[in-house]
């Protein structure tokens, strides 16, 4: 049964950049063990929303609630330790730190050492290609390489909601199929997850529920299977 109160609750939200109204107004209700995605065009405001619940960006109004507190005004880092991790767009890994060195600073919110010894060692188990490259520099990484390496290090702060911006962006399908095994992999252990991905047919396919963004509103939302079936969302956004 679904839990009635919700992880993240996002009401009446609305971010500007300089005169250009990135967000318009949107509410978003995510229940604990969801996979939500955006979907929509490039510049639809859909990178923006994770940002403005990371704290990297400012609201202008409205209200951001994660477990029935408000965090609008709070710092990033308060953020990650309340337990909101954010892999962004375009990976942003260290690339000249090494691949042990991105998931240490992925923990750097937390005091227990033997804690997050076992939890790096965790994701070596869940990305094996990791554990191999383990003494590597990130900026010598694959492009899927490096995307696995921005999921670890986001999980390294044992994230109860885990955003993420376009894990596919440039990677090669077999890659992709991959990444997208880790995430219902890490779906099924109880993260839930919000997801932006340029694919909307592949995150409709993963998500439960979905929300279409267009030009900073949300003009569309519903059951994934629903929405895939809808023929404005086959004409847009499925090909």
């Amino acid at each position: 049964m679904q839990n009635p109160l919700p992880l993240l609750e996002i009401q009446q939200l609305s971010v500007n950049y300089g005169g250009i109204q990135a967000l318009q107004a949107i509410d978003i209700v995510i229940y604990p063990g969801e996979v939500i995605t955006l979907i929509g065009a490039n510049g639809a405001g859909k990178s923006t929303t994770l940002r403005a619940i990371s704290r990297i960006v400012n609201v202008r109004s409205g209200q951001i609630l994660y477990n029935g507190q408000d965090i609008t005004r709070c710092l990033a880092h308060e953020v990650v330790q309340m337990g909101i991790a954010h892999s962004p767009e375009g990976r942003r890994v260290l690339a000249r730190q090494t691949v042990l060195d991105n998931l240490e600073l992925g923990a750097y919110s937390r005091p227990d050492r033997l804690g997050i010894k076992a939890d790096i060692e965790q994701q070596f188990l869940t990305f094996p290609r990791l554990a191999e490259r383990r003494n590597q520099l990130a900026g010598t990484l694959s492009g899927g390489e490096q995307q696995m390496l921005a999921i670890a290090r986001a999980l390294m702060s044992r994230p109860k909601l885990l955003l993420l911006d376009e894990p596919s962006l440039g990677l090669a399908p077999a890659i992709v199929r991959e990444i997208f095994s880790i995430i219902q992999n890490l779906h099924a252990t109880g993260v839930t997850i919000l997801l932006v991905e340029q694919n909307a047919n592949l995150a409709l396919q993963h998500a439960n529920r979905g929300y279409v963004l267009e030009a900073g509103r949300i003009t569309l939302a519903g059951e994934a299977a629903k929405l895939m079936d809808d023929e404005r969302v086959k004409q847009a956004y499925l090909g």
